[in-house]
């Protein structure tokens, strides 16, 4: 590294800083057209060849011979080979992490209820699960077992019936820990196939990979084209944008915590974003004087100080009331309350999509271990959108049973509506049941 990284600074104090804090946050790329035609070219193919289309994506993409002509999966037996390979502590730790995630699946799901009128009339909302859930786990330069276990989990938990998995293995190489996670998780059936191809393999099905209902699971931007472009054929969870964190600080975490906590995030890829609001500039001077040391300790410094010099930003506000409003603008995938009294500010934060209690609390790890899923809206989502849970693996079917009295009683109501619409079967529909 040649120099410390220069996190831009802001003032929300002063003239011009809405304008500045979403130049900082116009962070959501221009749709490629040549990653849009690829992708829709890729789709195209699987959808006309199926698995001939698969094998020779796989063998051009990801270096994989697939001398057979079969699409490669990954069968029960070497997983469970896998599980066994990794060592001990790192199987426990996956285990734990699992047993957490599951347990606050288990008190997600969508409940089903009923309701009657007067007239004898009964509503409700019947939830069933969906029958087959797709997770796309990235491979290749990095392997993320904890992806598996935050997708797979509330999937079974919600009661999905198949839940399959598509995992790149560049090359050939597949990792252990990945797949010991996909042992734990219980995931049904695991193909090593990646990019645009694996995600139109599960929204359509080839004689191989059977269509899921929902795809769920992040990638790179190939992947998340073809997600945006098989939607509607199939759920998906999100198009996701690069990892973000907020954390507001009142000064009594000591610098150097905060300073991990921002590169827990940089260290994502060069697009993250790290964001520390606090009232106190001589905290943040501190925060930023403890940068160089910390980065020259980081295994990934380069990507760190890319993603903090280009998205970074250190931000003072007037007190903390302001930086609950600046955080709620932002609209975090991560907030962190490192502050001494955190449920002070709870109650005012309407947009994030997890929320880290304390000095205690990192984001990191919520990211393992604490239990809520680490699949969050990014890129100002957490407005409108929520963390993956065991809720998008489940669906609601309304309930409507009318008595005779009841259908009498809502048979002029709707014929009147439906005469002015102008569709004269539904009105005659309607008031045929008015004949009791």
């Amino acid at each position: 590294m040649s120099g410390a990284p220069q996190m831009q600074r802001l003032d929300a104090r002063e003239a011009g800083f809405d304008a500045a804090l979403d130049r900082l946050l116009d962070r959501l790329p221009a749709r490629d057209e040549e990653v849009r035609l690829i992708v829709a070219d890729i789709i195209a193919d699987v959808r006309a060849q199926g698995d001939q289309a698969l094998v020779e994506h796989t063998r051009r993409l990801d270096r994989l011979p697939c001398d057979d002509g079969a699409v490669p999966e990954i069968g029960r037996a070497e997983l469970l080979a896998a599980l066994e390979r990794i060592p001990p502590a790192l199987r426990q730790a996956l285990e734990a992490a699992r047993d957490r995630v599951r347990e606050h699946a288990l008190q997600q799901g969508l409940v089903g209820f009923e309701h009657s009128d007067t007239h004898g009339n009964r509503m409700g909302v019947r939830i069933s699960p969906l029958d087959r859930a797709g997770i796309y786990v990235p491979g290749g330069r990095a392997a993320y077992p904890s992806s598996v276990l935050m997708n797979a989990v509330p999937a079974r938990a919600a009661g999905v019936a198949e839940v399959i998995m598509c995992v790149p293995t560049p090359d050939g190489v597949r990792n252990d820990t990945v797949l010991a996670a996909a042992a734990l998780a219980e995931v049904d059936r695991v193909f090593a196939i990646g990019g645009a191809q694996a995600v139109a393999a599960m929204a359509y099905g080839t004689e191989t990979v059977p269509a899921v209902d929902k795809i769920v699971g992040p990638g790179n931007a190939f992947v998340a084209e073809a997600k945006r472009q098989v939607f509607g054929r199939v759920g998906i969870d999100s198009v996701a944008g690069p990892s973000e964190v907020c954390i507001i600080a009142d000064g009594t975490v000591p610098p150097e915590w905060i300073v991990w906590d921002l590169f827990a995030q940089a260290e994502h890829d060069e697009e993250a974003q790290s964001i520390l609001v606090a009232p106190d500039a001589d905290y943040l001077d501190a925060v930023a004087a403890a940068i160089p040391a910390a980065l020259a300790e980081s295994g990934r410094a380069e990507i760190v100080a890319t993603a903090l010099s280009a998205r970074g930003a250190l931000i003072q506000v007037r007190d903390l009331a302001q930086a609950v409003a600046v955080s709620n603008h932002i609209a975090p995938e991560h907030l962190e309350l490192a502050v001494a009294d955190p449920d002070a500010l709870l109650d005012g934060i309407r947009h994030a999509g997890a929320i880290f209690l304390g000095a205690h609390t990192p984001e990191a790890l919520g990211d393992y271990c604490a239990g809520p899923n680490h699949v969050l809206p990014t890129s100002r989502a957490a407005r409108y959108a929520s963390p993956l849970g065991t809720y998008e693996f489940q669906k609601r079917s309304s309930i409507i049973a009318c008595s005779p009295e009841g259908a009498a009683q809502l048979a002029p109501i709707a014929g009147t509506i439906a005469d002015a619409e102008g569709l004269d079967a539904h009105a005659r529909s309607a008031r045929l049941r008015e004949q009791r």
